[in-house]
Parts: C-alpha cells; structure tokens; sequence
C-alpha cells in the first residue's frame, strides 16, 4: 500500500441495516479501544455526552489531530457496535449504552 493511502474498514450502522461505509482503520480501531475501557457492562450505561467526554483519555493524539473529529469517531463507532450487538442501547431518556 502506498505511503499516502489510508487502510479502510467497512462499518455498519444500525439506522441502515445492510448498508456499509468504509473509513480508516487506524483510526476506527483507537476509537473502539477507547470505548472498550470507558463502556459499563451493567445499568446504568453511558449516554452519548459522556461517551464523548470519557473517550478523550483514551485516544492517542497523533491519529485525532488535523481535522480528525473525535465526536464523528465516536458517533461512528458507536452505531457500528451496536448493529453488530456489541453494545446495547438501554431504553432511557436521555439514551445511555454499555456493554451486553
């Protein structure tokens, strides 16, 4: 693979079942990690402020720079888990998610 080209992974969404969108695989990975160290297994989860809070520590600085949108990653990564059911969606208001 060249220098300049970004290594892509296919991501879900589950607002759009059967639909994939590719985006970058250094990048999707961190954040995943991140949401694995930060998500609860039990009630009450997490809601999406403060996923997007707790997330911050977690991420390595040189891949969430220059334009890179932590917010977007997590929203992202977020709707990908949950389609594949690695993280559930609890019933509240506000909406909060932890681990199954």
């Amino acid at each position: 693979m060249p220098a300049n080209e970004v290594e892509k992974i296919g991501v879900e969404n589950v607002n759009h079942p059967g639909q994939i969108r590719y985006v970058d695989a250094k990048r999707y990975a961190a954040m995943r990690r991140a949401f694995s160290r930060i998500l609860p297994t039990r009630s009450p989860g997490l809601t999406a402020d403060e996923i997007r809070e707790r997330v911050l520590a977690h991420l390595p600085g040189d891949l969430f720079r220059d334009g890179a949108r932590p917010g977007w990653w997590a929203k992202t990564v977020q709707l990908d888990l949950e389609a594949k059911g690695l993280i559930a969606r609890e019933k509240t208001r506000p909406l909060r998610w932890r681990k199954p």
